[in-house]
């Protein structure tokens, strides 16, 4: 059993992604996680469907129980309390101030607990002319510069999967794990704060970097043609894309593949720098060579070229390839409705094995239906490793 978090309990009062999914990686790795959610429905992403059960919900809230909590009432606020007395982590993506009027403030959790580790989720941090403002993931895209790096001013049009939202999430969990090293020595807790402006801007280190480095303003062709990324529609017309980066030997395997040595002696591609420079162009050129074969045939001229390269998947695709079956990437889990779905397990490896927490996301049961009193929902609860 592969569980090193085994002895960790984490009180996780977080809805939609950001806080979900750091107590989520941390229910991964075999802590205890309890979701304390509202009356009249729980987490907002449990309704993304139409049902309490949504993909959405399911996809955040794996390996974690339930317990329906009204922490609008002494008596909610008490049970939540009682949790937090032998807690060792309190999770919330509230905005600033709520925790406050609810007279849960860290300063009374850690009073409960000394112990306890608070880590608080906003959008913009607790000070700053965005304090209030509602945060999704677009306005953290947006905002960071991301979405600048992505978007055509010229047709401006969103796509693609949250990155904001799960890098935040990504950085809290980050911040919890060095807090819980270090209460191994100091005994004592800590409020982390995590910001999802800060933590998208960090994720992109480079651009700014080219900003303040070079007086470069990133563009969203500026690192692909700095890595030399190409993606090209196939004679099937299914998409591959190539990443050369910067070895020249890349550059001249992929020559070889489409057999256009002559694009090598061009003084537009003949260095890196010109290539870089003429990125568009080159990506046209080779388009035009994509269209003469399939994409299984040039899955097979790459790869004896030892070019870095992959196609393009739909996201059946990703379920199919036989390098994620391989590796047991994908593992059937039963939800607690009873669907039998395919899910993705937890990308480590110990000592050769993956972690072993392994229980769907709970169903939802509200308090006004509830038998028992919410602490006894609280004292209840406990998540079994399947």
């Amino acid at each position: 059993m592969v569980a090193p978090l085994s002895n960790i309990k984490v009180i996780d009062l977080g809805t939609m992604i950001t806080a979900p999914l750091a107590a989520m990686m941390l229910a991964d790795l075999g802590a205890e996680v309890i979701k304390v959610e509202r009356n009249g429905g729980g987490d907002p992403f449990r309704s993304f469907n139409g049902s309490l059960y949504s993909p959405h919900f399911v996809s955040f809230n794996r390996n974690k129980t339930s317990v329906v909590l009204d922490l609008q009432t002494d008596e909610g606020r008490e049970a939540l309390l009682r949790l937090v007395d032998d807690a060792d982590v309190v999770l919330d993506n509230f905005r600033p101030g709520v925790l406050d009027r609810l007279k849960l403030s860290s300063q009374v959790l850690q009073k409960r607990n000394p112990r306890i580790i608070h880590c608080s989720i906003t959008g913009f941090g607790e000070s700053g002319p965005y304090r209030d403002r509602p945060a999704y993931d677009t306005v953290g895209q947006a905002l960071s510069g991301i979405m600048g790096l992505s978007i055509d001013p010229d047709a401006p049009r969103m796509s693609g999967t949250t990155i904001s939202d799960n890098v935040t999430g990504m950085y809290a969990c980050y911040g919890i794990m060095a807090a819980l090293l270090e209460r191994q020595t100091t005994q004592k807790g800590r409020k982390i704060e995590v910001n999802m402006l800060e933590a998208s801007v960090a994720f992109m280190p480079d651009s700014l970097m080219n900003l303040e480095m070079l007086g470069l303003h990133n563009s969203p062709y500026t690192r692909v043609s700095f890595s030399q990324c190409y993606v090209l529609r196939c004679a099937d017309e299914k998409l591959i894309a190539i990443h050369l980066s910067s070895p020249d030997k890349f550059w001249r395997g992929l020559l070889n593949a489409i057999e256009a040595v002559e694009l090598g002696d061009d003084s537009r591609f003949a260095t890196r720098k010109a290539r870089i420079e003429s990125y568009l162009i080159l990506s046209d050129e080779l388009q035009k060579r994509f269209t003469t074969r399939t994409r299984a045939e040039w899955v097979e001229r790459l790869e004896e070229q030892d070019v870095p390269f992959a196609p393009v998947h739909r996201i059946g695709d990703v379920f199919a390839d036989p390098q994620l079956e391989a590796l047991g990437s994908l593992k059937p889990m039963t939800l607690a409705d009873g669907t039998v779905v395919r899910c993705v397990q937890a990308p480590l490896l110990f000592d050769g094995q993956r972690p072993s927490a392994w229980s769907p996301a709970p169903l939802f049961v509200d308090a006004s239906n509830a038998t028992e009193t919410p602490d006894a929902q609280a004292k209840k609860v406990r998540r079994t490793n399947g």
